[in-house]
């Protein structure tokens, strides 16, 4: 597990680095006193796990979260901190753990470990099978950039291929309900961490690109204010 560090005060950031780097499935990615450091990092979502300090200069722990949380990246906070009085706020925003100082090892390690366990099962229940004529397809869901549905056959595009199958959109909907996927038009299902760009198609209608395939899928204006509103 990618896991990135930020505290303003040394000493508590050298403690998280020390118990952190000993967990042998962490991997530290960055570890640092600067929330806007952090935040850079965070855009990039280069890690998978943020264990933030609340109370920092300028930038705040909660707003990193917040950050996090409102434009559903991927990615899982643990608080640690010496202020209680975020804990209601923080958990609305849907952090994994919210760890209070002076706070001993056993603590954070037990914390960390419960969230590599929940993202292993995660992984594994993040599969989907596509049905073709002699064969099916496992796929892991993180990888599909889009479904377009064109005349009798659908098309996966993912971040390696382009997989057809006779599966409906409905069908394939039905086993896509995380916040992840958005059916953004009659004929196409999008992933919203993989868009690119919105481009003005027609009065009612985008079309999207996307990272990692120059394949474009379309969106109704409806579905872009649905974006726009729910997760950036």
């Amino acid at each position: 597990m990618k896991i990135g560090l930020v505290d303003d005060r040394a000493i508590d950031l050298d403690k998280l680095k020390g118990i952190v780097s000993a967990i042998p499935e962490a991997e530290i990615v960055f570890a640092t006193d600067s929330a806007e450091e952090a935040y850079e990092q965070i855009k990039k979502e280069a890690i998978s796990l943020l264990i933030a300090d609340i109370e920092m200069p300028n930038l705040s722990g909660y707003e990193l979260a917040d950050i996090i949380h409102s434009h559903a990246l991927n990615i899982n906070v643990i608080f640690v901190t010496g202020n209680s009085g975020y804990a209601v706020h923080a958990f609305e925003l849907n952090v994994h753990d919210y760890i209070m100082k002076p706070y001993s090892k056993d603590r954070l390690v037990q914390s960390v470990k419960r969230l590599i366990e929940k993202s292993q099962s995660a992984e594994i229940a993040g599969r989907i099978y596509i049905k073709q004529k002699n064969d099916i397809h496992i796929i892991l869901k993180k990888d599909i950039i889009f479904i377009e549905r064109s005349g009798r056959s659908t098309t996966i595009h993912t971040k390696t291929e382009a997989i057809k199958t006779y599966q409906t959109l409905n069908e394939l909907e039905g086993e896509l309900r995380e916040r992840d996927f958005v059916r953004s038009h009659r004929s196409f299902i999008i992933n919203i961490h993989c868009i690119k760009s919105f481009s003005l198609y027609a009065k009612n209608s985008y079309t999207v690109t996307f990272e990692g395939t120059e394949a474009k899928a379309m969106i109704t204006k409806e579905k872009v204010e649905f974006i726009q509103n729910n997760y950036f």
